[in-house]
């Protein structure tokens, strides 16, 4: 039952032990407000439940989605076990029978169904291997820290499911409306031929005092120190990406941004502020979403120019790369008759390629943006298509045999011989 507890007796009652303030928690748990809301009112019913600004439940929710895609079932949880503010039950109790619920047993069977790919998707892999398991830790134990500090303010209205009502009143002994009924006994004389034991009046209804106000806001600085460890954490995160570290993708450095932002809003949410931080996040989630859509190709190795002439095979790296700057590889003194296979790529700048005159080369050439020029081939524009052949050098079948990969995601690339 949503509320089996009279709440105007625990206004001003302070929760005592874990298990006590998870079944406080279930009676009295948030109701999704008809206005206000966005989609299902998950956030704002929790927002207004605890006197936290909705706005930070519902980034923190869009957070969460994107670093490790728990916030997704989170808010599928709550549209189902949260009860409207006007019914009797949630949309999952209502399943059960347990009382009236304006969102259809379909719609709520369509839900728990929806959980099943959203769950499988948090925890089959993310950003961060086994976050999904760490965010909802985080969302568990926020919630179960704010019912112990504000559960006892803004307690909903109580409604009585129908299950627990009587529809009519016993005749004899029977329990109706107003309580148990009295037995019907004969009149010894009443002037207006009615029983006199049959009259019961309902119990005068006492009005419940008002919950106490919330306590006001207190000033923060939660929201100044968390932009300067996001801020920190990103810089740091951005020079390592740079410098080639492998993990530090720009994928990985918005992850990392945005747990600090959610942690600095959770905590913000105790503490009266980290209001703005939504600011923040908010543009950086949207850069994570897209990042996480949109296949992008992360390069490596450092920035400035990259200049290269091996002289002989064995000199030949597999890789040639940076993440900012020209690459140029000059692999026209070259000399040994053994194959030689390389990749020549960059994030932002140009990639040129000299090879031998007699050489027979296998090129595949590929830019996001920019201008390709591989041998006869000429391509520009962007997401154009990728340029593949293979070059027949004068040396013949005895001229040496070069493959080489040459790739700019933005920026021109040229594979040439003199």
């Amino acid at each position: 039952m949503l509320f089996g507890m009279n709440t105007t007796s625990n206004t001003s009652k302070q929760l005592e032990g874990f298990e006590e303030t998870v079944k406080d928690f279930w009676v009295s748990r948030p109701r999704r407000p008809a206005h206000g809301r966005k989609l299902a009112g998950v956030a704002a019913g929790i927002g207004n439940r605890y006197g936290v600004d909705p706005t930070v439940i519902r980034v923190l929710f869009v957070v969460l989605a994107v670093f490790n895609g728990i916030g997704l079932p989170l808010y599928l949880l709550g549209w189902l076990f949260f009860a409207e503010e006007d019914d009797e039950v949630s949309g999952v109790e209502s399943l059960f029978g347990q009382g009236r619920s304006s969102m259809s047993k379909g719609f709520a069977l369509f839900l728990c169904i929806a959980l099943i790919p959203a769950s499988g998707w948090a925890f089959e892999g993310s950003w961060i291997d086994g976050s999904a398991l760490i965010g909802a830790a985080l969302v568990a134990a926020g919630l179960y820290l704010l019912h112990r500090s504000r559960g006892q303010f803004r307690r909903p209205v109580p409604t009585i499911p129908t299950a627990m009502r009587s529809t009519s009143a016993g005749t004899n002994g029977g329990t109706g409306v107003w309580g148990p009924s009295v037995s019907q006994v004969s009149p010894t004389w009443d002037a207006l031929g009615a029983d006199p034991l049959g009259w019961r009046l309902p119990d005068p209804v006492t009005p419940a005092p008002p919950p106490p106000p919330a306590p006001p806001r207190r000033n923060s600085k939660v929201g100044f120190a968390t932009t300067g460890v996001a801020l920190a954490v990103g810089g740091a995160g951005t020079a390592l990406a740079v410098t080639g570290v492998p993990w530090f993708t720009p994928v990985h450095v918005v992850g990392l941004v945005l747990a600090v932002l959610a942690l600095g809003m959770l905590v913000g949410s105790f503490f009266g502020g980290g209001r703005g931080l939504a600011w923040l996040a908010t543009p950086l989630a949207l850069v994570g979403i897209a990042a996480s859509v949109v296949p992008v190709n992360y390069v490596g190795g450092g920035v400035g120019e990259l200049t290269a002439t091996p002289r002989s095979v064995e000199q030949v790296q597999p890789v040639y790369e940076r993440t900012v700057g020209e690459v140029e590889l000059d692999l026209t003194e070259l000399t040994g008759t053994d194959p030689v296979e390389t990749t020549v790529r960059t994030g932002v700048g140009n990639v040129i390629v000299r090879v031998p005159a007699d050489a027979e080369v296998t090129y595949r050439c590929e830019t996001s943006a920019g201008t390709m020029s591989c041998f006869d081939q000429v391509q520009s524009g962007i997401d154009v298509p990728e340029i593949t052949g293979v070059h027949r050098g004068t040396g013949g079948e005895d001229g040496l045999k070069i493959t080489v990969t040459a790739h700019a995601v933005v920026g021109n690339v040229e594979v040439f011989h003199e």
